[in-house]
């Protein structure tokens, strides 16, 4: 089965910049597909995790953290309704939280953030190496989604749920 790549951190607010389509270009030996411009791709081809993150490494200028997921796992997550009862508005994004490894520390969910008065991000289940949730677009949403890696005591990389939609099609389909 394929896997997937997400990249922590890479193309925002002008830091830590790089083209993730040279990056997939570099790749095309793995059948790799670049899922916008946040540093995921999709590895088609077999390789194992350890190869496969000494190429992405090699080909950012940078260093990054790595997170790889196997395929199947984001496959499975289509299957289920962790957004069920959440509004589907302009305002509110869905999203999901990838740990880089098993958590150390297992915070019960759901929870929000503030903890009283108007909620600017909530976390509503996990799935294993997965945290589902919402946010509403806010200055302050950046914080708190920052404060996931001290909750969970391993990195997290965060990907709004369109991103594992279109991951899901790739791997489905074969077609970007």
């Amino acid at each position: 089965m394929a896997l997937v790549v997400l990249l922590r951190g890479v193309n925002v607010g002008g830091h830590r910049t790089f083209r993730p389509s040279a990056l997939a270009a570099r790749l095309k030996h793995l059948d790799a597909v670049n899922i916008g411009a946040a540093g995921t791709f999709v590895i088609r081809r077999p390789v194992t995790r350890a190869q496969l993150r000494a190429e992405v490494a090699r080909g950012l200028p940078f260093d990054a953290e790595i997170t790889i997921c196997q395929g199947r796992e984001i496959v499975r997550l289509m299957a289920q309704d962790h957004f069920a009862g959440q509004p589907l508005r302009p305002d509110i994004v869905r999203f999901v939280s990838v740990l880089s490894t098993r958590p150390r520390s297992a915070p019960s969910t759901p929870m929000r953030f503030p903890s009283s008065g108007t909620w600017l991000l909530k976390i509503l289940a996990r799935d294993n190496r997965f945290v589902f949730g919402v946010y509403r677009r806010h200055m302050k949403v950046i914080g708190y989604l920052g404060t996931l890696d001290r909750l969970f005591g391993v990195p997290v990389t965060t990907r709004n749920w369109n991103t594992i939609t279109a991951i899901a099609r790739v791997l489905e389909n074969g077609a970007p």
